[in-house]
């Protein structure tokens, strides 16, 4: 039988503490490669992950003992060639450089170390992002590390201009807040959503996607004024409207869908097509028909209102697909898996509700048994 796979087994191990090991000795006459790997193994594989990068954070100082000042030039000295500043997507960098932007970040004791610590994390970010290590400063000093992130957004490599958006995102995955107005980073937004790379446009679209959950209308107000600034392609701004507004999208937000093309007041009619029963395991198999204008847009998805213990009841929503009426309507087929062993929750057998969206509105409901 296969073994599980482990993300932080592939990311940290022996041969990528060997490699950083390799690295630091060649800038640093005095750094003990052997020693510093013996002294990360001792506990690596018990920690998880995160564990994991702060661990090696913690014997890199140990091993390269000093103030930010003296440390620095080694950091840099033992860095590997930046990432392709070329490509446009999807180069993520090598994660056994996250360590380091926790131990920069933890060397930064006063304002003087600063400007020096930024200085290394727009270097460090060329070869993995320093989206995390970026906070715990930008916390501690908004104005001063905003400043220099409005710099880094017109800078020549796509992770430094990345890192302006991603490092500023209110609700950061894992990231440690910074509690910052919201507005605060939207002059740096202004300018990134005209990049020609997708890593960047992708993190203003979840910037704003996270601004959404908090102040819909400032992201409302935000993508129509890019809609007549013609700063970036239409194709590229229409990517980032949707991609930011897919949470106001799903949650039915009129404004959102306007500004999407989909009237929420569309007149039409809607025919749910379910079973009565399916098995738990099996495939619930889902139709609709909808009529009305010739040439008119919708956005169909469907919510699934799950039984849960006790009594309660949770509801999804999931995409369905866009399209536009026909002269004949337009009817569509889904199927939709009802996985025995889902990730997240068990399915329990009973009645659920299918609710049939339209342009976010509910059109069309009904119900389906789930057995066991």
């Amino acid at each position: 039988m296969a073994e599980a796979f482990s993300l932080k087994d592939q990311l940290f191990n022996i041969e990528k503490t060997r490699y950083l090991a390799g690295l630091f000795a060649a800038a640093s006459p005095s750094f003990d490669a052997n020693a510093f790997e013996a002294d990360v193994m001792v506990r690596l594989l018990d920690l998880e992950l995160k564990e994991r990068i702060n661990w090696i954070a913690e014997q890199l100082s140990l091993h390269m003992p000093g103030p930010l000042e003296n440390v620095a030039p080694v950091i840099i000295a033992a860095l590997p060639p930046p990432l392709d500043p070329s490509l446009r997507d999807d180069d993520f960098g090598d994660f056994i450089f996250a360590p380091l932007g926790e131990w920069v970040t933890a060397l930064t004791q006063d304002d003087n170390d600063l400007p020096l610590a930024l200085d290394v994390l727009e270097v460090l970010t060329q070869r993995f992002s320093m989206e995390f290590a970026i906070r715990p400063l930008l916390k501690r000093w908004p104005d001063q590390v905003l400043a220099r992130m409005a710099d880094w957004a017109a800078h020549g490599h796509y992770h430094v201009r990345r890192l302006a958006s991603e490092g500023t995102r209110p609700r950061l995955p894992w990231g440690l807040a910074v509690n910052l107005p919201l507005t605060a980073p939207l002059p740096i937004l202004d300018r990134l959503h005209g990049d020609p790379t997708r890593f960047v446009t992708r993190s203003v679209a979840n910037h704003l996607n996270d601004i959404a959950k908090k102040d819909p209308q400032i992201v409302i107000d935000r993508l129509t004024d890019w809609q007549g600034q013609g700063k970036q392609a239409p194709k590229e701004l229409d990517w980032i409207t949707s991609h930011a507004l897919r949470g106001l999208v799903k949650a039915g937000d009129p404004r959102a869908l306007r500004l999407l093309g989909y009237d929420p007041d569309l007149e039409l009619t809607a025919q749910l097509d379910l079973p009565a029963r399916v098995r738990i395991g099996e495939k619930l198999m889902l139709g609709c028909t909808l009529k009305g204008a010739n040439g008119a847009r919708v956005l169909v998805d469907y919510a699934l209102t799950f039984q849960r213990a006790g009594g309660k009841t949770s509801t999804k929503v999931f995409k369905w697909k866009t399209g536009a009426l026909g002269g004949d309507g337009l009817a569509l087929q889904k199927s939709h898996p009802l996985k025995a062993q889902a990730s997240t929750f068990t399915l329990m057998p009973g009645a659920h509700r299918v609710t049939l969206m339209v342009n976010g509105q509910p059109r069309a409901r009904g119900e389906v048994e789930f057995l066991a």
